[in-house]
């Protein structure tokens, strides 16, 4: 899945809410702080982490790509 954003950078918690697979913020919160958040293959617990575009994250194994405008 292909994740549009057209600023620099967007959080972590708020992109898994943009992509639709968490419910809410708060299971964005729990969900990173144990450990189901990859991003670049690294496992990453900071929910505030900046998301650029060329990453990549994976949850529940699904992979989100973060383009840039038109990407």
């Amino acid at each position: 899945m292909k994740i549009e954003i057209r600023t620099e950078w967007i959080r972590l918690d708020q992109l898994l809410k943009l992509a639709d697979v968490v419910g809410g913020g708060g299971e964005a919160k729990v969900r990173i702080q144990q450990g189901e958040v990859m991003v670049d293959s690294e496992t990453e617990v900071r929910r505030g982490r900046k998301i650029r575009v060329g990453q990549s994250i994976e949850i529940d194994g699904a992979v989100i790509e973060v383009v840039g405008e038109g990407g």
